[in-house]
């Protein structure tokens, strides 16, 4: 029985390169699930790969054909940008194992819509100051940089991952991100198990 692990931590605390290294890991057969998003695409990304890049119009038919498993608008100070996990026929939890990020809202819609045994939460976290210098650090990085969004989401992560909203999603593991090599063992533990 394959098993979707949703990655989610707070903004910049390494869950992307987590990500990366492992569906990079051949060991642990892990697939790409690729969710969508209505955002503009970063330098560096790639559609398909990062996301599914899509317009209003686009996400609005996916919702209308009962394809989206969850959903989730943020007011950003470019606008309202949409990310979904959607159910495009290409899920095969019969026969492979995916890996997805998300946040604690979308964990949980996943959980609800694929079921408790079939979801696995990695949550993963570092202490905000150094979420911070590694935010600013990518921020600089854009040719485009938009700091005022950085520290919205930055700020907006409080609410998003307090103790209590942890402990409602019924996640009591959490991954220390300050040494990424242990940080790796760890969670390739996990999905072995």
């Amino acid at each position: 029985m394959g098993k979707i692990y949703c990655i989610c931590g707070k903004s910049s605390t390494g869950k992307d390169t987590v990500y990366k290294r492992l569906l990079a890991d051949e060991s642990l057969g892990l697939n790409q699930l690729v969710t969508y998003t209505t955002r503009p695409i970063r330098e560096g990304e790639e559609d398909g790969r990062e996301y599914f890049f899509i317009d209003e119009v686009e996400a609005q038919k996916l919702a209308s054909e009962g394809k989206v498993v969850e959903s989730r608008a943020y007011n950003t100070i470019h606008g309202i940008w949409k990310y979904m996990t959607v159910d495009n026929g290409c899920i095969d939890l019969d026969q492979k194992s995916y890996a997805v990020i998300g946040t604690l809202e979308s964990y949980v819609q996943i959980r609800n819509y694929f079921g408790k045994d079939r979801v696995i939460p990695i949550l993963i976290d570092v202490d905000d100051g150094e979420r911070l210098e590694r935010a600013l650090r990518r921020e600089r990085k854009q040719s485009d940089p938009k700091y005022e969004e950085m520290c919205r989401r930055f700020l907006a992560d409080s609410n998003d991952f307090s103790k209590d909203k942890i402990k409602n999603a019924g996640i009591e593991r959490v991954f220390e991100n300050y040494d990424l090599e242990k940080c790796m063992t760890e969670i390739k533990d996990l999905v072995k198990e």
